[in-house]
């Protein structure tokens, strides 16, 4: 019996309000949720947010759902500048994401969440790269600090146009940061087809035990766009396979942004469609041999 388990990503479902969309996703069958601190989903930004915090924890623990925290919001800092600031920028504004960060490892914490996941941004103009890995490994340093002391595992994704772009990076990150326990990865299958220099079962082979975090999507090579399971180009057998075979139990949750509109309907289809993919494949055992 796989240990997979399947959540859904609330950035997919901004038509919902978050009670509604837990609602709907437990009733579909999902085992968790990728909850991203958004103006509408669990702002942390809002008054009471301890309060809030503390239904929805109790929410999620009535429906039996795990929970990661995702960290993609598209305009929580700013209301004119998509994913700005990153810790790629400059002293304050740097500090406005680490702060941002530190909210969602508090939230995480309280939430008994599995990870905070977030990635490093799009290179500035007229940063070179020495001192992009110096602010980057200082900003995220000084999350881990936070993280750290609430016990909070923190994921970074390689994102298609980031600094961070591919696994390698990612190691290359810890590396630079001497191995940190609660500093792992969140691996995007469809970046992998997208971005990555490997196919999908090396790519999550290499991944390893360090793999705390999975956004399921479909893509094609060198196109990054979030397409439903079957529209692009990745294998799911072999993305399964291998995340059964390297003995992955975290959460498995769904990616798609631009389908808010058919939320619902898109989550019953694609949930068909991992169980369908998962029933094929062998067992962990066999996957090795």
């Amino acid at each position: 019996m796989s240990a997979l388990r399947f959540g859904y990503g609330t950035n997919g479902m901004h038509s919902h309000r978050l009670e509604d969309a837990l609602a709907v996703l437990a009733d579909l069958g999902y085992d968790g949720v990728a909850l991203t601190l958004d103006h509408l989903h669990l702002d942390p930004y809002r008054p009471n947010l301890a309060g809030r915090v503390g239904q929805v924890r109790r929410r999620l623990d009535e429906l039996g759902m795990s929970v990661v925290i995702e960290t993609g919001a598209r305009y929580i800092l700013d209301p004119r500048r998509k994913h700005y600031p990153t810790l790629l920028h400059p002293g304050p504004e740097a500090s406005r994401r680490v702060d941002y960060l530190h909210r969602a490892v508090e939230v995480a914490a309280d939430l008994g969440a599995e990870a905070v996941s977030f990635w490093s941004g799009s290179l500035p103009d007229g940063v070179d790269e020495d001192r992009a890995w110096g602010r980057l490994c200082d900003g995220v340093w000084r999350v881990l600090d936070l993280a750290a002391r609430r016990g909070v595992v923190c994921a970074v994704e390689p994102e298609p146009g980031h600094f961070i772009d591919t696994l390698d990076d990612v190691l290359e990150l810890r590396r630079r940061l001497d191995d940190p326990a609660l500093l792992r990865v969140t691996l995007d299958i469809g970046h992998v087809v997208c971005n990555e220099p490997r196919g999908m079962a090396e790519t999550i082979r290499r991944a390893g035990s360090l793999l705390a975090n999975v956004q399921v999507d479909d893509m094609v090579e060198g196109v990054h766009e979030h397409l439903e399971l079957g529209a692009g180009e990745v294998d799911f057998a072999a993305a399964l396979g291998a995340l059964v075979e390297i003995g992955y139990t975290g959460l498995a949750a769904l990616e798609l942004p631009r389908q808010s509109h058919a939320a619902p309907a898109v989550a019953e289809r694609s949930l068909a469609f991992l169980r369908e993919t998962l029933a094929a494949v062998p067992d962990a055992m066999e996957v090795r041999a």
